[in-house]
C-alpha cells in the first residue's frame, strides 16, 4: 500500500510538472518556437516468408518500398541484391517453419537487412573458384556492404544481418 499511495504522489508531482510548463508555453509561445522540429523516421519493415525460393521476390518488394518511404531510393539495387542472398541462403537451410525477413533503419544514411531462420549453422565468407556456379552471395555482401554484416546465433536458429549506408 505504501508503494501505490507513493506512485500516486509521484505521479501527481509529475502532472503538477507538465501542467506548469503548459502554462509557461502557452505564455511564451509553444514547444515548436523552442525547440527545432525533429523529422519522424518510419519504424522498420518484417515479413514472416516461408523458406521458398519466391519468397525473395517478397522480400525485395517488402525492401524496395521501405526505401522508398525512407527516401533513399538510391540504396534499392544493392538492398535488393542482398536481401535475395540472405532469403536464398536461408531457404538453403532445410527449415520447414517460416524466416524472418526485416529491414530497419540504425541511422539516418545506414538500413539494416536481417534474416531470421531457424537452422544455427553460420554462414562461412568463401572464394568460390572461377569455375564455381555457387559460393559467391556472402562475398557480394561483403563488398556491397564494406564488410558491414554478421551473424547473432540464439537458443532456436540465427539473424544474418547486413548494414547498408547510403554514399
Amino acid at each position: 500500500m505504501h508503494r501505490s499511495v507513493d506512485g500516486r504522489i509521484r505521479q501527481q508531482r509529475l502532472l503538477d510538472t507538465t501542467a506548469d510548463r503548459s502554462e509557461s508555453m502557452s505564455q511564451t509561445g509553444s514547444a515548436r518556437d523552442s525547440a527545432p522540429a525533429r523529422t519522424e523516421i518510419p519504424g522498420p519493415a518484417t515479413a514472416s516468408l516461408k523458406y521458398r525460393s519466391e519468397s525473395a521476390c517478397t522480400a525485395r518488394k517488402l525492401v524496395r518500398r521501405k526505401l522508398r518511404e525512407w527516401e533513399l531510393d538510391d540504396l534499392a539495387d544493392d538492398a535488393q541484391l542482398i536481401v535475395t542472398e540472405l532469403v536464398s541462403n536461408a531457404c538453403k537451410t532445410g527449415c520447414l517453419t517460416f524466416m524472418l525477413v526485416k529491414i530497419r533503419r540504425i541511422t539516418p544514411q545506414t538500413v539494416r537487412i536481417s534474416v531470421r531462420d531457424g537452422s544455427r549453422t553460420v554462414p562461412v565468407l568463401l572464394q568460390a573458384g572461377s569455375d564455381d556456379e555457387c559460393h559467391r552471395g556472402l562475398a557480394l555482401i561483403h563488398l556491397l556492404t564494406a564488410g558491414c554484416w554478421g551473424t547473432a546465433l540464439d537458443t532456436c536458429g540465427k539473424t544474418v544481418h547486413a548494414d547498408l549506408r547510403a554514399r
